[in-house]
């Protein structure tokens, strides 16, 4: 990683291709490998977005791109807000490998979200849970897309707080910086919850404290 005040710039190794992600004065962009594959990007989310997908497809077997379910979701004009290290990494200004893709479906939306991932992504199959539905993959059994029920009040709210992102072509919803940090705060506080899950929830807090 380079950091100068003029230049960021982001050398990642994928199982394909290298990849440079590099904000100067003229505008931030992620180059591929070749002239050709240079694309602009708009923002930190974007940024995020990149380099969590490269970094999950080192760890993450048969990795889902979170941008293929953004655009099957769009296609179906399904309504939803991406959360997780997909939505939430940009906030904290720090990306990670993440083993699988949360998205808050609204809830008439549910059923039809997962009937089409599932018809996309016929490896997976459902567990439907009261809070959420996990697409596991039925010989692994490893999630590898949450499909989160609006069932409580801060899910709903998202909907109302939300920033819109484009990538590749496709719009998105993630959090805003306020409603990321009562996303956080909220597990944090609950007697539910393991302690080693607070602490994590306590950095990302600490984290996205530098955005505001």
């Amino acid at each position: 990683m380079i950091c100068s005040s003029e230049t960021f710039e982001y050398l990642g190794k994928s199982k394909k291709e290298g990849g440079i992600i590099k904000i100067t004065s003229a505008g931030p962009t992620i180059s591929l490998g070749s002239p050709e594959l240079k694309m602009p990007v708009q923002n930190v989310h974007q940024i995020n977005l990149y380099k969590a997908t490269t970094l999950s497809g080192f760890t993450v077997e048969n990795l889902i791109d979170p941008i293929e379910v953004v655009r099957i979701l769009n296609a179906e004009k399904i309504s939803f807000v991406l959360v997780g290290m997909y939505g939430l990494g940009g906030w904290i200004h720090e990306s990670r490998a993440t083993e699988d893709i949360d998205v808050i479906v609204a809830a008439k939306h549910v059923r039809k979200a997962v009937k089409i991932l599932m018809k996309t992504f016929p490896n997976l199959e459902p567990d439907d849970n009261p809070v959420v539905v996990r697409l596991r993959d039925r010989e692994t059994h490893d999630v590898h897309i949450d499909v989160m029920k609006p069932n409580q009040q801060l899910f709903r709210e998202a909907f109302k707080h939300a920033s819109t992102q484009i990538s590749k072509g496709q719009t998105y919803k993630i959090p805003t910086l306020e409603m990321a940090l009562a996303m956080k705060f909220a597990p944090m506080v609950s007697l539910h919850r393991q302690d080693e899950d607070k602490f994590q929830d306590a950095s990302w807090l600490s984290r996205m404290r530098k955005s505001i």
